[in-house]
């Protein structure tokens, strides 16, 4: 009896993994290549297939890499390198041989969807190459232009958050001054053409210049007090929307609100030097993996909510023969040999399975069936919160829930269940499908003792709450 429970359970998450592993669109990763010792492309393609991963940004235009992807669906984001921004910017002919060379040569079979011109210019205090990134801009989309792919294959540039004056609060965001006439140029031709503005956040810096434990736990998604932002009376919960939030200030202070973000790179090292503090194998777990989990929720930053940033995780693989220090060459999610550094539910099998294992991660609120456990019917009911339950505790139990792939979209925009749009109900409505939807036991709704079961139908006009009797 035991099996046939186990096998149904399996065969209703199987069906929901599926659709989540192939939808998730929001989550990339960035594929380096300053190494000696990585796979082939064919073989990282391969790998790429068994995992949710939706689309790869490479620093160049490798066409070994490019003709690979092809016919797989996933989405490529190719690069400009900085050294050809000046040809692109004063040569149209050059641009449209770029175009012809990188794009056109490989599309539609390869699902190129952007061009990065340039990495990180304006912050590189070149000037020379800060004045010509527009025009290399302008010049590789009069290319696509005419060869009838603008608005199909978008054209931007990546910055780092150096390019912002203050982050903090989040909603004091706001760009260099410095940069003030470029950035409006480049703003105007983003809102124009409906390309993103792709930034570079790392919450490991941000740890890295004030590490104290409660700054750690708000980088790594971790049970924390949170940090209040007076301007819109937000408690944030996480450095990572934070961080995005500022960027979405800065561009509605300069009356961009309509230009998306991409986040183009974030990750956390698993090992560094023995002055960077944070670098470990569990730290690094706990970022990517609560990233994830929050991504799929689904819950957005709370100044853009109700859908995931696109997001594109730092890196696909260690790129050991980058400069500087250790954490540089230790950003790799996976091994040359395609084995994992430590899983954090990418591939789609452990999507599959994860429900069944006891999270690892600190932050994961831990439901783990006891081992041979006696029978019992299965309860009735509904599972809840618990009253005085924090928004931190709730903002992990929601992610937690919806990053295992249950059907969240009653809670966002639109949704059943949508109102009121608060932390408690959203996190109360994934926390009582996930217990619905896996087995209905005691240990099914614990969530770290923050859940309670109740005979009292939580349901409210047109949500409806799964349960109730069996």
């Amino acid at each position: 009896m035991a099996t046939l429970k186990i096998f149904l359970i399996l065969s209703v998450f199987f069906f929901q993994s599926l659709h989540t592993a192939n939808s998730q669109s929001f989550i990339g990763v960035n594929y380096g290549e300053v190494a000696d010792n990585l796979p082939p492309p064919s073989a990282t393609v391969k790998l790429l297939q068994s995992t949710s991963i939706g689309k790869v940004r490479l620093y160049d235009a490798d066409p070994a890499i490019i003709k690979a992807l092809a016919n797989t669906g996933i989405g490529i984001a190719i690069g400009a390198s900085n050294g050809d921004i000046p040809a692109l910017a004063n040569d149209q002919n050059f641009a449209n041989q770029w175009v012809g060379s990188n794009v056109m040569a490989f599309y539609p079979a390869s699902n190129i969807i952007l061009v990065n011109v340039g990495n990180e210019i304006m912050s590189s205090k070149d000037q020379g190459l800060v004045s010509q990134l527009l025009p290399a801009m302008q010049n590789v989309q009069n290319a696509l232009n005419g060869v009838s792919l603008g608005g199909k294959v978008k054209v931007s540039t990546v910055h780092s958050m150096a390019v912002l004056k203050q982050s903090e609060p989040p909603s004091a965001g706001s760009f260099d001054p410095a940069f003030t006439d470029t950035m409006k140029g480049l703003l105007g031709f983003l809102n124009s053409n409906g390309s993103p503005f792709t930034i570079n956040p790392y919450p490991f810096f941000a740890y890295q210049s004030d590490p104290r434990p409660d700054t750690l736990a708000f980088c790594l998604f971790q049970p924390n007090a949170g940090r209040y932002d007076s301007g819109t009376k937000i408690q944030y919960m996480n450095m990572f929307d934070a961080q995005v939030d500022a960027v979405r200030s800065a561009l509605n202070t300069m009356s961009f609100k309509d230009v998306d973000i991409v986040v183009a790179e974030t990750g956390w090292p698993y090992k560094g030097d023995s002055n960077e503090p944070g670098a470990t194998v569990d730290n690094a777990k706990a970022y990517n993996g609560n990233l994830i989990a929050h991504l799929r929720s689904m819950a957005g930053t709370p100044l853009m909510p109700g859908k995931p940033v696109d997001t594109y995780l730092f890196a696909l693989y260690d790129e050991d023969l980058k400069p500087g220090p250790a954490s540089e060459r230790a950003f790799g999610l996976f091994k040359p040999d395609l084995s994992m550094v430590y899983d954090v539910s990418l591939s789609k099998s452990s999507q599959i399975f994860s429900f069944l294992k006891t999270p690892q991660s600190p932050s994961t609120p831990t439901t783990p069936t006891p081992a041979n456990p006696a029978p019992k019917a299965k309860q009735t009911g509904w599972c809840v919160p618990k009253t005085g339950i924090s928004d931190a505790e709730l903002q992990t139990n929601l992610d937690y829930a919806c990053g295992l792939g249950i059907d969240c979209s009653p809670i966002q925009p639109g949704g059943a269940c949508y109102e009121p749009n608060t932390i408690a109900s959203h996190a109360a409505y994934a926390m009582n499908l996930l217990y619905q939807t896996s087995g209905r036991n005691p240990w099914n709704c614990d969530f770290t003792q923050t859940a309670a079961l109740t005979s009292n139908n939580p349901s409210y006009n047109a949500c409806h709450y799964p349960g109730g009797s069996t």
